[in-house]
Order: C-alpha cells, then structure tokens, then sequence
C-alpha cells in the first residue's frame, strides 16, 4: 500500500493528470491488498475459531480494524470517483475545477464515519471518541497502512503457528501412540516404570498444548525484536522440544529394555560364570590361607571371607524376572549385578594375592639363593666350605616347616654377601697373615 505525494498551491492541469494517475494505481493496490487480506486462509480460520486468551483479545481488535480498513477504502475510492468526475467535465479545466480539485486531492476533505464498536477496538483510534473523522487523502492511506498491517501481522502470526505446531503436535502424539503399545509390550507401565510414568505426563501435556495452540496461536508466538514487516517472528516450539527430548528419552529406554529381551539369557549365564569364578578363587584363597599358617612362622595372614549371599539371591531375582517376561524390572537389576560381579572377582582375586604373599615371598628367597649357588658355582668357589656352610644354614630355614621368613632373609643376605666378597676382584697380599672369614659368621 502506497503514499500519495505531499499537499501544495492550487495545482496545474498537468499535476492533476500525474495525480490521478498515481491515485489510480494506488487504489488497484490497496483494493489488491485488502482482497487478499480478505481472502487469507488465516483470516478465515481466525473467523471459525473459538479463540482464547491473547488471540481473542487481538483479533477482535483486527476485526474492527478490517471494518475500518474497508470504510477507509469506500470513502478513498468515492475521493477518486469524486476526482475523476470533476477532471472529467472539459479537456481543459478551469480555475475553479482546479482549486476544487486540489482542496480534494490534497486538503483534508474526505469525512469517514465508523460505527462505535469498530471505532473502540481499533488499535488506532482507542481514546479518540469519535464516530467520524477528517482525512486527507495522505492521512487516510497512512491510516489505512496502520490498520492494514496490525491486522496482517497479527492474521500471519496465527496461520504460522497453526500451520507449524498442530501438525508437529500430531505427529509425535502417533509416535507417542506406537511407544505406548511398545512399552506396554515389554512391561513398561504407569506406576511400575518411570518410563511409563513420563509417557503418560508426555500424553495430557500434548493434548493440552494442542487444545491451547488451536484456540489461542498467538500465545505461542515469538516476534522478531526491531522488525517492521508484518509477520516477523517464528512459532514458539519451546514445549514442542522439551517433549521430543522426553520421548526420545523414553525411546530409548524401551530399546535398552527390548536388548534385555533379547540377550537376557546370555547375561545370566554370564553373571553365574563371573560369580562361580570369584567364588572359586575365594575357596582357593581359604585354602592357601591354611598352608601359609602352617608353613610360614611370624607372618599377618588377612582372613579370607565367603562368598556373597546377597548377589546370589539378586542372581535368583533375576532369573524369576526372565522367567514371568519382566524386562523393566530385568534391565536395571542385570546392569547393578554386573558390575558389582565383576567387583567381586576383583576382590576375591585381591584377597588370594594377599593371602599368598608370605609363600610368593618364600619362593623368591628360594630362588634368589638358588641363582647365587648357580653363580657361584660358575666360578669354581662351588666346595668353598663357607659357602657351603652359609647355604646350607638359609636353605634349611627356606625349606623347614613352619618358616620365619625375617630369618631366612638374613640368611639369604648373609650368603649373597659371602659371595660378593669372594667374586670381587681381590688386592695382592701385603705380607699380613692369613684371614679367618669366619669371624662374622
């Protein structure tokens, strides 16, 4: 919708000519405009609705301004006729058709009556108290591009949303309905899982979100800040969102649910493996508990505890959830056992390596004295009757029942040390006599 050129002196004819011109096209425009306003799919749905809320309140506003809009329009287009007519008269117009002309095209001549309710609701007339008003031309379209695009904003904000979200909204409620039946399927029910649980939140809140977006769009409308243009702005899917993630979410616990189905028997298998094994290594560490009390002297021996009834009589649980087809109740239950089977091999496998440690200790004495006999024996020192004597005191301290592991060190330190010193490189005698290595024995 366009603006007429500014108000002047008495026009020539020539100015008249461009002037009516101009109005003409103007006034295709505008009866363009309104037309279409008229014929907008969101106009017309706005009529059928029963609206609500902010939506009721602007659109009878937008009524009363479309009243206007046409008034405006009637009294723009009798201007022009009024115009037309006058011009019309002789070819070349006199003085007074002129001036006539001009207090026409340009004064403000043109009186527009409107009725009291339209006049009220308008956006742009609230408070002025009148039932009709004064235009020029210039003002009237100014007046009419006021009201034209407050209503069109205001009618595409609507069909925008309406044309967005219902349909959103229908499609996740069947996704939502094929959910349900899934989850029903498996055992995931209102009061019995929290998936359940949300899928019946998720329901009433689609439901009531589509009942408010169809009576009352605008409420679910989010303008541009600093836009002009009629229609700036976008739906406001905020809910919309929050409830995809949420059945997403449900979603995929149903799916974590279905694996459970599907390997639940593998699993279980699995778990009474892993908790034999820990079982076993628990009875083997008792076991090897008893020869290390017997074997090894002054040594602190950790107690060895027994299995875990508590994961077995879970394992049990387990096994009767398979067995009545209780998969929501299977799935956390086979996560929690799992991990803490594996815990408990982890555990009994730390007590049998606490347990064994005196006898682990033993054994690297053992072979520690062993390397260095070898050792020495490449050496020829094999029959050096202090070598012998050291051995022989620290193998039978490693090989007597029950044994003093502190002791047996020493005696294996006290060789390592009788070695050392008959292979390390020795300095020619000095005339001193000779040396009794027994002294420290």
């Amino acid at each position: 919708m366009g603006v007429t050129g500014p108000p002047g002196p008495v026009m020539d004819r020539d100015e008249v000519d461009r002037a009516l011109a101009r109005l003409g096209a103007e006034h295709e425009a505008i009866e363009t405009s309104l037309l279409s306003l008229q014929d907008h799919a969101g106009r017309r749905l706005l009529e059928g609705a029963e609206l609500t809320g902010t939506t009721k309140e602007r659109w009878s506003a937008a009524e009363a301004s479309i009243t206007l809009l046409w008034a405006y329009f009637d009294a723009y287009a009798d201007a022009l006729r009024s115009a037309r007519e006058i011009r019309s008269r002789r070819r070349w117009s006199s003085r007074e058709d002129l001036s006539e002309l001009t207090e026409l095209l340009r004064g403000a001549s043109i009186t527009v009556a409107g009725s009291a309710t339209a006049t009220a609701n308008a956006p742009t007339l609230v408070g002025t108290g009148k039932l009709s008003e004064q235009f020029s031309l210039v003002a009237l379209v100014e007046r009419m591009n006021e009201l034209y695009a407050s209503s069109l904003d205001m009618v595409i904000a609507a069909d925008a949303v309406w044309s967005a979200l219902p349909a959103r909204i229908d499609l996740l409620a069947a996704e939502l309905q094929r959910t349900r039946r899934l989850a029903h399927s498996v055992g995931v029910r209102p009061g019995e899982h929290p998936a359940g649980d949300d899928l019946e939140r998720i329901t009433r809140t689609l439901t009531m979100l589509r009942e408010r977006v169809v009576s009352d769009p605008l409420a679910f409308w989010l303008p541009t800040q600093g836009s002009s243009a009629p229609g700036g702005g976008r739906p406001d899917t905020t809910t919309y969102d929050h409830e995809a993630r949420a059945l997403e979410d449900v979603r995929r616990e149903i799916d974590a649910v279905l694996t459970v189905r599907q390997d639940a028997e593998a699993r279980l298998v699995k778990l009474r493996d892993v908790l034999s094994r820990a079982d076993r290594t628990l009875a083997e560490a008792r076991s090897a508990r008893g020869e290390v009390l017997a074997k090894i002297a002054a040594s602190e021996v950790p107690a060895v505890s027994g299995p875990p009834t508590v994961l077995q009589e879970q394992l049990a649980t387990a096994a009767e959830y398979r067995r009545h087809a209780q998969w929501h109740r299977l799935s956390p239950l086979l996560e929690a056992l799992e991990e803490k089977a594996e815990d408990e091999l982890l555990r009994a496998r730390e007590s049998l390596t606490a347990v064994t440690q005196p006898l682990a200790v033993r054994a690297e004495l053992r072979g520690r004295l062993d390397a260095y006999k070898a050792k020495v024996a490449r050496h020829g020192l094999a029959e050096d009757p202090f070598l012998i004597e050291r051995y022989d005191a620290a193998r039978r301290m490693l090989w007597s029942a029950p044994c003093d592991l502190r002791v047996a060190e020493d005696a294996v330190l006290r060789y390592q040390h009788a070695a050392a010193d008959l292979l390390s490189p020795r300095v020619p005698d000095q005339g001193t006599g000779p040396q009794d290595r027994r002294g420290d024995s």
